[in-house]
């Protein structure tokens, strides 16, 4: 294959940096530029960290392209030189940590007055990242001295990438003592309460996005960086400071007061909704939003008491106790929206963003097992608002998520703070759940409307699935869990009609349905044998479909290439060239043609074609050669020799060899193979006379002891005669044609075989003796010629060479 050989090319950015007029444009329009430099090459980084090119490459990834320049000029001269000064390269991260004239055009960046170029923006801080990462020291010694940082990041926090930066700083930064100081800085900056403000019906919505995912960023690093350091002398001092209850009051009042925004709801909610998040715990497993994360990856819904509700989150609660009044005034009136047109009708009014967050933030308050903040919701009725929105919109499984998991909660939730095992104190939440919100009437309700539905060919209703967990969750906790007997008690206290009907409802649809719902969508189980296949014997076998795949594929590959592959595969090189081009050519291809032949000793034509070859075709190698040029005779006239030039046959023709035309693609290792073969042949040639040499000496006979006949070949016999020659020896050989003894022929050639007796040789001029033993009517028979390639036969025109 093409990689065992070295195929390695030196650079063509060596040689362009040996030219001394060459420009930094020039070389970033080279494509192996960048590769070039991460594999450190020497020459091209002694030509990049010269000052004028590293200011000319922090230039192009900080101010702002002519807008008539060319394209290329635009975005890909500033996209390979942010690469290359984010390379990672040592010598580029040092040259810049080092030269502050460097980081000042860097920082300058920050301080346009304008909208920033997102584009350039994200190249800004790509390299600062790098920096950060790899010289802490002097870039956070150098952002220090600045004192209008934090500003110019705050002002432009609208723009993703200046957001990115602000988050590298709290995670890029390894060593925890330098990290600290950072952290205690940009406290000491009021980084939180600013980014609060910016949350605020006055600012646009790109910074109300921003600043609440980097407040949200800022909660969950804080809080991994607590667990990974678990003895840290001293708490985050950014996650105290967005715990506190005045913290959180100044979000809730730019929320509700004044005018009213929705994005500033929407992010303002997410803020709420991580820091109510519980804490992951301090075993080998997480949570995700409300659900816990085991370690064999399977969700499980947070019950109450699962996790401890930790004390960071009761400044979070106690602020928004005294809201939740305006969160449920969004659940009965929402903000105005247009009708939305669904596949399955009009919904007037939608659902919405603001209230599918509303209820998220509801069901995570009643996750928390604040009893304070529990009883408030239960007095405003909020469980019964969040299930009549359920039913409401039937094919909302973002909302329907939200409230399966807030009523399940519900149900486990633990017994009050007062409670005790020898007094035990009823939960409010699962009495409000059962009475006041009407569960059980519900879900029968709702089930048989959704069959009747069905029934008449209507579609199935979308809540139908987190309709069944729920009643799932309400008998599970029935029979197990922390409220056992209080809802054993009030499911007996249901009137005696609707007590049957979901005792009934348990026992049957519900029962099915979960059937159902176990079920494999794929079969796993064999498929039945035929009749055919019911013999014990031939089930206890075992066919290892796979290995026995495998083994046919590797023999498939081991297999040896013979060489009548290789010589019949593909083109010759000189087929594709020009007629001109191939000088080496003896004669033109139309006067070769290739043709098989069966052997069979009862063929009457096999007789004329050996005739043709004994009269026609000499052997001859490199020693042939060198006699002839030493003035050994010949055995055939100068006609026969211009004939024969015509129609040369190519150098390696043997009597009984396989004939081919060898392209240009065969390898050493066949080559030596037929040399070697050449050598056998010559030897056997040597030792039973020098006829085929063409001496002119008497014609020697053959002996009459009988030989062993040579073993057929395999494949049928393929030569390559001249057109010409053919056709003179067949007009010759009509009237007298002559025969062997089919005892000494090779069967597959229909040629005398080696060490056979064959007859001697005549010259131009001379009759062919009559063939001993050879019938009449088969020596009158004539040759029939094969057709050529393009379609004519031997009786057409002759080519030129061979007459």
């Amino acid at each position: 294959m093409f990689w065992k050989f070295d195929l390695h090319t030196s650079s063509h950015i060596d040689t362009l940096l040996e030219r001394e007029d060459l420009s930094l444009p020039e070389l970033l329009d080279e494509e192996d530029v960048l590769q070039e430099c991460k594999v450190v090459n020497r020459k091209l980084l002694d030509f990049l960290l010269q000052p004028p090119h590293l200011q000319a490459m922090v230039a192009w990834v900080t101010q702002e392209p002519p807008a008539s320049g060319e394209e290329r000029l635009r975005y890909k001269y500033p996209s390979v030189a942010c690469e290359i000064l984010t390379s990672d390269v040592p010598q580029i991260n040092d040259a810049l940590g080092a030269d502050e004239s460097l980081l000042n055009r860097l920082y300058g960046f920050l301080q346009s007055s304008g909208s920033l170029n997102p584009l350039l923006a994200s190249f800004f801080s790509k390299v600062m990242g790098i920096l950060i990462n790899r010289k802490t020291d002097q870039l956070v010694s150098f952002l220090r001295k600045k004192d209008n940082f934090v500003d110019l990041l705050l002002q432009h926090i609208g723009t993703s990438a200046i957001m990115d930066l602000l988050l590298r700083l709290l995670t890029c930064v390894e060593r925890p003592q330098l990290r600290q100081d950072v952290v205690n800085w940009l406290n000491e900056e009021k980084i939180v309460q600013r980014l609060i403000e910016l949350i605020h019906p006055s600012k646009d919505d790109n910074q109300h996005s921003n600043a609440s995912q980097s407040l949200c960023d800022i909660i969950r690093l804080s809080r991994e960086q607590m667990i990974q350091v678990q003895d840290s002398p001293e708490p985050d001092p950014l996650l105290s400071t967005l715990e506190k209850q005045e913290t959180i009051e100044q979000l809730l009042s730019n929320m509700f007061e004044g005018e009213q925004s929705q994005s500033v709801i929407v992010n303002g909610i997410q803020v709420l909704l991580t820091l109510l998040e519980p804490r992951r715990p301090r075993s080998e497993s997480m949570t995700m939003n409300n659900f816990f994360c085991s370690v064999d990856g399977q969700l499980e819904l947070l019950a109450q008491g699962t996790l401890e509700s930790p004390a960071s989150s009761i400044g979070a609660l106690h602020a928004l106790r005294p809201r939740l009044s305006h969160f449920h005034q969004l659940l009965l009136e929402p903000p105005k929206l247009e009708p939305l047109q669904t596949t399955w009708g009009s919904l007037a009014p939608p659902l919405g963003n603001t209230r599918l967050h509303v209820v998220k933030l509801m069901a995570s308050a009643l996750s928390t097992n604040d009893m304070a903040l529990t009883q408030e919701l239960l007095a405003l009725d909020v469980p019964n608002t969040m299930l009549d929105l359920f039913f409401h919109y039937v094919f909302n499984n973002f909302l329907h998520t939200q409230v399966e998991m807030c009523v399940s909660a519900m149900l486990s939730a633990g017994p009050p703070p007062d409670s005790s095992p020898e007094i035990p104190v009823p939960n409010p939440v699962v009495k409000h759940l059962l009475q006041h919100c009407r569960l059980v009437e519900r879900i029968l309700t709702s089930w048989e409307e959704n069959d009747r539905v069905q029934s008449r060919g209507g579609p199935r209703k979308g809540y139908m699935g987190h309709l069944t967990r729920v009643a799932n969750s309400l008998v599970q906790n029935a029979e197990k869990g922390p409220n056992v007997e209080q809802l054993g008690q009030l499911l007996k206290e249901l009137p005696e009609e609707q007590r049957e009907q979901w005792e009934a409802f348990v026992a049957g649809p519900l029962t099915e349905t979960n059937k159902k719902n176990t079920v494999d969508l794929v079969s796993t189980h064999p498929l039945h044998s035929s009749s055919d296949d019911d013999d014990d014997r031939l089930k206890e076998l075992s066919f290892p479909e796979e290995a026995v795949l495998q083994q046919a594929f590797m023999d498939f590959q081991m297999q040896r290439m013979t060489s009548a592959f290789i010589d019949h595969f593909g083109f010759n090189d000189e087929e594709f060239g020009e007629q001109e081009e191939s000088v080496n050519a003896p004669f033109d291809k139309t006067a070769n043609i290739t043709f098989s032949l069966n052997a069979d000793d009862e063929n009457p034509n096999s007789n004329l074609l050996e005739i043709c070859y004994k009269d026609r075709i000499q052997q001859f190698d490199d020693e042939e050669e060198e006699e002839d040029e030493e003035g050994q005779g010949s055995g055939e006239s100068d006609g026969e020799d211009s004939a024969w030039r015509g129609g040369q046959l190519p150098r390696g023709a043997r009597l009984g060899q396989h004939q081919s035309i060898r392209s240009g693609g065969s390898t050493d290792s066949e080559e030596e193979d037929d040399e070697e073969e050449d050598d056998d042949d010559e030897e056997d040639a040597d030792g039973h006379g020098h006829m085929a040499r063409g001496g002119a000496g008497a014609p020697s006979y053959p002996s009459p002891s009988p030989q062993p006949v040579a073993p057929p070949p395999q494949a049928p016999c393929q030569a390559l005669v001249s057109v010409g020659d053919l056709q003179a020896t067949l007009s010759r050989m009509h009237s007298a044609p002559s025969s062997l003894d089919s005892a000494t022929r090779d069967p597959s050639t229909s040629v005398p075989a080696t060490r056979a007796q064959q007859p001697p040789e005549t010259t131009e001029g001379e009759k062919n003796p009559v063939p001993l033993g050879l019938p009449q009517s088969q020596s009158a028979q004539p040759l029939q010629p094969p057709l050529m390639p393009n379609g004519s036969t031997l009786d057409g025109p002759v080519a030129p060479g061979s007459q």
